[in-house]
């Protein structure tokens, strides 16, 4: 079901969609354990290049905007070919696409292992196979696509930390897949959610993570008013 049929027959209301759209909120009222596995900041400013995919990517960026040490986010398709990297295309679900946001962040100011506890304590709910609250497909996966042998350890290692120590209810479904390469998605799609604010889909499933964020990580925290 693509997020915008979800939108049109399913949120008919805030109150409808307060109910529909649990999965789509922040994972936790308190953000998971820190990685015991993980880089040093970097000795000088640089970019280095995360991706990330957990559901609907108006989310994943808006969250993603709003953390220090993120220089740039963009909102697009992995895991699929060029030739079928289109939004209409993507919502038919037999694409291999996943939403995603690449993420560009400088290594001085924020490690790979801090932007994966982003990730999953505000940014998703990494136990739903395959959707999100109310958008179901493999687009709307759980998934890190890793640019680097350095991101596949940290976030292998991560995921089995948290599982181990039974953070979350149920079992973290997320794929670690090497990026193949990234597609941007539709300007349209870009800062949605800054863009869109009186959505009802933004208020109820996107504006909880970013109030996740500056609650549960307050250090990281910034505003974020666009490009």
């Amino acid at each position: 079901m693509s997020r915008l049929v979800a939108m049109r027959s399913v949120i008919l209301s805030l109150l409808i969609a307060s109910v529909l759209c649990v999965g789509c909120r922040a994972a936790g009222k308190s953000p998971v354990p820190p990685a015991t596995t993980d880089d040093a900041l970097a000795q000088a400013p640089g970019q280095r290049t995360a991706v990330f995919a957990g559901g609907c990517f108006w989310g994943t960026q808006s969250v993603f905007e709003r953390v220090k040490g993120v220089v740039a986010t963009t909102a697009g398709y992995a895991g699929g070919s060029a030739d079928t990297a289109t939004y209409s295309q993507v919502t038919q679900e037999n694409t291999g696409h996943a939403e995603s946001v690449r993420v560009v962040y400088d290594p001085s100011k924020i490690t790979y292992g801090q932007l994966l506890r982003v990730f999953f304590s505000v940014a998703h709910d990494p136990t739903q196979l395959n959707r999100q609250g109310p958008d179901v497909g493999s687009s709307y996966r759980s998934a890190i696509f890793y640019t680097s042998e350095d991101q596949r350890r940290i976030s292998q290692a991560y995921i089995a930390q948290l599982d181990a120590a039974g953070v979350f209810a149920g079992p973290i479904v997320t794929q670690v897949v090497p990026l193949k390469r990234f597609y941007p998605a539709e300007s349209y799609h870009q800062d949605y959610a800054l863009h869109n604010p009186d959505n009802p889909y933004i208020l109820i499933c996107d504006r909880p993570k970013i109030e996740a964020l500056k609650q549960q990580f307050p250090e990281l925290f910034k505003e974020y008013t666009g490009k």
